[in-house]
């Protein structure tokens, strides 16, 4: 049998255990990580919310009402998973705005209203010292089962001589606990590291300690789920219990009610939101803490069942749990729930009281020391001591509160009736809590008339009739209303009667949201509740704020003694020195400080007394130096609505940006990012919040596979080195997306880093594209290789057949260009020699005609030659500058006889203009535009002319012919093509034109055509214009000018290996005075050379020598001749050949070069060229 002093030392053991944790969490704290924060303790310490109405009360209710139990856990279920972004928000924006307690979290919403805060608190502090109670309750209760069978004497068989308050000693030691771990440090939202851990530990106790007490029925008071179920079956309350239908209205009623309580009552939201420390820590509990629930709850139902079982309806169903292993004899198991029962109150009571505490002093007892002005005056008492005080005060204050109301009206009352009428009373926060972070019209007036009137409700409907039936009024108000108006009667207003729970709570709800609305839309909302409202509710960027242009009077040292009043001289210095550091300034003391100091001043005071009591205090500073009230306070909303604008524009700048933009402070926790940041990483709406870590970021990502595969410790050390360490710039590829990012690092000056995050993929896709077309370039020409190689023998055999086969066709030109020449090169001389001779003569005419006719025909033959080489690609063009109007002339003698002959009228217009062109080319491109248009023009008239056109001439041949469809008008051009029509009344081979478009190519003279059919065509050549110059030596065009110059006495070397030629030399040369040499190869040159030294000691005057010789060229037989002779000796080629090589080679030895057929003129001029130079020269 267990004694009642070990009941008593364990205790006592129990809670010096607390102390000592709390102690040493408090030593280590500074050992924490600031980057991983503290996920196990921060899951575990939200364990608060089981209470000993989990432990003992929920076994009770599951006894009473079966599964209805498992609605106290629905709604914090709920909330950590489908509501988590709820819960998110709810914290990001507390850190922001320094948030101490629910009741700052409400009033600052809504302007920071003091009022608000009051109401807020008082209604928090009546309804949660009836939960308190319940703590208490809990104690007593299981004291009062141990009593009854435990003996209190130190010895066995001794009277014992009293038996402890145990309710009263809890209450007395957790105050004590809660003064001296809560309230060490002024600042409420400076993190409690040993008090929370206290808290979690006492998580782990109670659901050890449950867990045990659920093992210990199921598998020893009986053998297992199976005979604990046949045992339930075989009881008729047990079988009914848990074989009827769920309830829905008290399933949705009490589920709303927790989803409400989790986050709204005093110790949750100090708990959940307060304690927060970064990110890391809200996702661990996402999932631990409803495990924890679900955990804690899987042995409920079992020890329930075993209770109905074995006592029925006998005994307390809240008793059970104690009473089970009690009875059975099971000492341990019986100590073990004795304590988890304990740890569950306890727990709860000292984080209520704390968080109570907090609330009363803030909002209640600040604003009145506030408001008698002790603290404004320049010797106003260091407010630290006082405001611990009052805390401390506050914490004996509420436990002792509880404590009466326990033994007052409690034990009247279920543990769970108790905790749920607590439940009701906070869910009155719900309509101004929710509503303000959705609803931006809300204001404090609708707000305190929404809480005020709903929580009076709940005072009528389930306060009130809990007194009543614990004997504390009439029972008549309950059963016929208020001055017998039934209508009113609490537990049935207006007729409805529901579960007296559910009725309580549907009509103070529906109350409170009617009039939070109502009122809010009386009035519009004051400009610091707008402010506010665009903090706590998403929206656009508003316009810019109407911001005051004066100063206030207040200077920095009046805010940092301030400050330092309510948060210690050392704590307010510091603060205030390190936003000086960031913001690269120098707060000087007597200078006036700026709006964003007073805000920074106002957040530090949030901070310690709350942001209601903050902007009072501030508020009434601002007072003392400008005495309008008005103006102090709309100073303090200019501040907020700066800062708050600064900040959107900042926002939506960064959003603006295309790269991906993230801050982070020294202690590397996320304090600024923009959307891109969000995208480019693909980060989860958790990840991107202010205070998570790089390293919780680098680990997401690294754990999700993005930074590529391997060990995730060793990427993420990689790359937080790279971000903060090195700070070098590289490449991420995003496994997921493939995306390549490119990552920057640069300091910040107060020690934080930001980081750009730049999307190239496209620029590094577009790089490995071209690497990898590369390498299939590569791929492809090692591929066909080997048939590349196999080809190559053909490929060389076809080269060389073609390279034979050109050759072939090149000394075939060559020849034949030789061979046609030549007659028409002796003839020349021949008509040359006839004109000269008949000069005033009958026959003169004749001589001339022959003449031209010999120059066309040379023409012809010379140009087909030459296209022939165009086509090859073997001759170029040789431009020069000339007068058009010699190509026009030779036109008119050539083509007017044929034009007479048709009875044409032919016209060629003369023209002074010079041009720049090949000269032979020209004339054959306008020479078969001309024929062409005599040609196919049956009647009518040719009209050959220039004009000037954009700085060139423009030759033209008009004719009034047969004309050419706009069809055929570029068909014309190709070879052997020839129109219908034409080939009627001409013949032809359909190549004239052809040789015009390859001219006109080649010569860069572009060819335009107009022409209608049956009015005839219209062709231009466009010719570019030159300077007026003198006719070069090729120049001999239209009727032969016959010259009087002689070269008597001139001995002349011909050396051809055509007689014919040799003849036709002689006869002109002779008939200029010159003495002719004449010889068929070199040899019989030199032989005669030397004869005629002999004979008359001269020597030749100049050499004309074929290139084209029996027994090597003509080049060679001048060096062999020069050497013998005299390397003075002047010498022209005379050729058939045109290509640039001949002529090369000949102007490198000093040779000129004359053209087949000879044209006696450029003979003429190269004579008496080289006869002016001797002459010179002697």
């Amino acid at each position: 049998m267990l004694q009642g002093w070990l009941i008593l030392a364990v205790s006592v053991a129990y809670i010096g255990m607390l102390f000592g944790i709390a102690h040493w969490g408090d030593r280590n704290s500074n050992r924490q990580s600031p980057i991983a924060g503290r996920p196990l303790i921060y899951a575990l310490s939200l364990g608060v919310y089981c209470t000993s109405w989990t432990f003992f009360g929920s076994v009770g209710l599951a006894a009473n009402k079966g599964f209805d139990f498992l609605t106290i856990y629905v709604g914090p279920i709920v909330l950590f998973t489908l509501g988590f972004p709820i819960l998110k928000r709810v914290i990001k924006l507390a850190k922001a705005e320094r948030i101490t307690s629910i009741a700052d979290f409400i009033a600052a919403r809504y302007g920071k209203n003091q009022r608000l805060a009051a109401v807020v608190t008082v209604i928090a502090f009546i309804g949660i010292v009836p939960y308190i109670a319940l703590q208490l309750k809990a104690v007593s209760q299981s004291v009062s089962t141990l009593v009854a069978h435990l003996d209190f004497a130190p010895i066995p068989g001794m009277p014992t001589p009293f038996r402890p308050d145990v309710p009263l000693t809890v209450a007395l030691s957790m105050a004590a606990f809660a003064c001296f771990f809560g309230t060490r440090r002024i600042d409420a939202t400076e993190h409690q590291s040993g008090l929370m851990l206290a808290v979690a530990t006492e998580s782990m106790v109670k659901l050890v300690a449950l867990t045990a007490v659920g093992i210990y029925v199921l598998f020893v008071l009986f053998r297992g789920p199976t005979d604990l179920l046949d045992a339930v079956m075989a009881n008729p309350v047990g079988s009914q219990m848990f074989t009827r239908g769920l309830s829905g209205g008290n399933w949705i009623v009490m589920s709303l009610l927790s989803f409400f309580a989790v986050l709204l009552l005093p110790r949750m939201f100090h708990v959940a939101v307060v304690e927060n420390h970064t990110a890391t820590e809200t996702r661990a509990a996402r999932w631990l803490f409803p495990l924890y629930l679900v955990a804690i709850n899987v042995f409920v139902v079992p020890i329930a069942m075993a209770g109905l079982v074995r006592y029925g309806t006998a005994i307390d169903a809240d008793t059970y749990v104690l009473r089970l292993p009690l009875d059975a004899g099971a000492e341990l198991v019986t100590l073990i729930a004795f304590i988890g029962g304990l740890s569950a109150a306890t727990a709860m009571v000292i984080v209520a009281a704390l968080a109570l505490a907090v609330m009363v002093c803030n909002e209640i007892v600040v604003p009145i020391l506030v408001k008698r002005d002790i603290h404004v005056a320049d010797d106003a008492p260091d407010m630290v001591r006082v405001l611990l005080s009052v805390r401390r005060v506050a914490i004996f204050a509420i436990l002792l509160l509880a404590y009466g109301y326990h033994r007052a009206v409690a034990d009247a009352s279920a543990l769970s009736d108790i905790g749920l009428l607590a439940f009701a009373a906070i869910a009155q926060f719900a309509p101004a809590f929710f509503g303000g972070l959705i609803w931006r019209r809300g204001t404090a007036r609708g707000a305190i008339a929404g809480l005020s009137a709903g929580f009076a409700v709940w005072i009528y409907t389930l306060a009130m009739p809990t007194f009543i039936e614990a004997g504390y009024g009439s029972s008549a108000l309950l059963q016929q209303g208020p001055f017998g108006i039934w209508l009113l009667r609490p537990q049935s207003l207006f007729s409805l009667a529901f579960d007296p729970l559910a009725h309580g709570v549907f009509w103070s709800l529906l109350i409170n949201t009617l009039v939070f609305v109502t009122v809010s839309l009386t009035r519009a909302p004051e400009a610091i509740e707008r402010l506010q409202a665009n903090v706590f509710v998403p929206t656009d960027f508003t316009p810019t704020p109407a911001l005051r242009r004066w100063r206030t009077a207040v200077t920095v040292d009046d805010l940092i003694s301030t400050v330092a009043r309510y948060l210690g001289e050392e704590r307010a210095n510091r603060s205030f020195d390190e936003y000086g550091r960031t913001h690269l300034i120098a707060l000087v003391g007597d200078r006036p400080a700026d709006l964003h100091l007073l805000r920074f001043a106002e957040q530090l005071l949030a901070s310690a007394i709350g942001a209601a009591s903050s902007r009072l205090v501030l508020s009434l500073l601002v007072k003392r130096r400008d005495p309008s009230t008005k103006a102090a306070v709309k100073l303090l909303d200019d501040a907020s609505a700066a800062i708050q604008y600064n900040r959107d524009l900042l926002q939506i700048a960064l959003d603006q940006v295309g790269q991906g933009i993230s801050v982070f402070d020294r202690e590397l926790g996320l304090i600024c990012w923009n959307r891109q940041f969000r995208q480019i990483l693909d980060l989860s709406p958790e990840f991107v919040q202010v205070g998570v870590s790089l390293q919780a970021i680098v680990r997401d990502r690294a754990e999700r596979g993005e930074f590529g595969s391997g060990n995730p410790e060793r990427i993420i050390r990689d790359r937080v080195d790279r971000l903060v360490r090195r700070m070098e710039t590289y490449h991420e590829r995003l496994a997921s997306t493939d995306a390549v990012i490119e990552v920057r690092t640069a300091p910040m000056p107060d020690g934080g880093i930001v980081t750009t995050w730049t999307d190239i993929t496209e620029r590094v896709t577009s790089a490995e594209a071209l690497a990898r077309a590369n390498e299939t370039l590569e791929r492809r020409v090692r591929e066909r290789t080997e048939e590349l190689t196999r080809l190559n023998a053909e490929l060389s055999r076809a080269k060389a057949e073609a390279d034979d086969a050109n050759i072939g066709k090149t000394k075939f030109l060559a020849a034949a260009g030789h061979d046609i020449l030549q007659p028409l090169n002796a003839a020349r001389l021949y008509a040359t020699s006839l004109v000269e001779k008949t000069v005033d003569t009958p026959l003169a005419t004749h001589a001339v005609n022959i003449d031209q006719s010999l120059d066309a025909v040379e023409e012809i033959l010379g140009a087909l030659l030459d296209i022939s080489r165009l086509d090859t690609g073997a001759l170029k063009p040789e431009f020069s500058v000339f007068r058009i109007d010699d190509i026009l002339k030779q036109l008119k003698v050539e083509f007017e006889p044929v034009a007479k002959a048709r009875e044409l009228d032919f016209r060629v217009l003369r023209s002074s203009l010079w041009v720049r062109s090949d000269r032979r080319l020209l004339r054959r491109l306008v020479q078969n535009l001309v024929s062409n248009a005599i040609k196919y023009t049956p009647e009518g008239r040719v009209l050959v002319g220039v004009r000037r056109r954009r700085g060139r001439l423009t030759v033209e041949v008009l004719d009034t012919g047969l004309g050419i469809p706009a069809a055929q008008q570029k068909l014309i051009f190709l070879e052997f093509q020839r129109l219908d029509q034409g080939a009627k009344i001409a013949r032809g081979l359909g190549l004239g034109l052809s040789i015009v478009e390859r001219i006109g190519r080649v010569l860069g003279h572009p060819i335009e055509l107009q022409s209608v059919p049956g009015n005839g065509s219209r062709f231009f050549v466009d010719v570019p214009t030159a300077a007026a110059s003198m006719p070069d030596v090729g120049s001999d065009v239209g009727t032969p000018r016959i010259s009087s110059t002689r070269f008597d006495g001139m001995v002349a070397l011909c050396l051809d290996n055509d007689e014919t030629i040799l003849d036709g030399m002689e006869a002109l040369l002779v008939g200029w005075g010159i003495i002719v040499v004449k010889a068929r190869d070199q040899k019989e040159a030199s032989a005669l050379l030397s004869q005629l030294a002999k004979d008359s000691g001269r020597m030749p005057d100049i050499l004309l020598v074929d290139y084209h010789l029996d027994d090597g060229n003509g080049i060679d037989a001048v060096v062999q001749l020069r050497w013998r002779f005299g390397s003075d000796i002047p010498a022209a080629l005379i050729t058939a050949d045109r290509t640039p090589q001949v002529r090369e080679e000949a102007g490198e030895k000093s040779i000129a070069v004359l053209n087949k057929p000879l044209k006696p003129a450029a003979l003429r001029a190269v004579l008496a060229q080289w006869r002016a130079v001797k002459a010179a020269a002697e």
